[in-house]
């Protein structure tokens, strides 16, 4: 990846479009789920969505193998596909855009404070 690609996101661009043509010949089923998952994964994002990348492609890479083998969408990510996102993102608990930005705030405000009473 060189720098003009990282300014542009047009890696990004192509790997989404990779990602896409890959999940077009999954049956229905696990269509929806992938939809789903990258639905559930956003909130977990860094800005540009390039930490992502890695996860996306395990968890199609995932569907793929399992609709080779067979099994059913439930048998591969369970009835919960919100939970299976979050496992995927690094587990229960894991830390969200919004979470980040909370403890930004937070040690800003902290910060402020300090001068003020000091």
């Amino acid at each position: 990846m060189n720098f003009w690609e990282t300014i542009t996101g047009s890696d990004l661009t192509r790997e989404w479009k990779a990602f896409e043509a890959r999940a077009a010949v999954l049956p229905n089923d696990f269509r929806a789920a992938w939809d789903e998952i990258k639905t559930h994964l956003s909130p977990y994002s860094d800005f540009t969505g390039r930490n992502l990348m890695p996860i996306l492609d395990g968890a199609l890479g995932l569907l793929e193998e399992s609709a080779a083998d067979g099994q059913t969408i439930y048998q591969v990510v369970g009835d919960d596909i919100e939970a299976f996102s979050a496992a995927l993102a690094g587990g229960e608990g894991a830390r969200s855009y919004r979470d980040r930005w909370r403890e930004q705030l937070n040690r800003n405000v902290a910060r402020k404070l300090d001068r003020l009473g000091g």
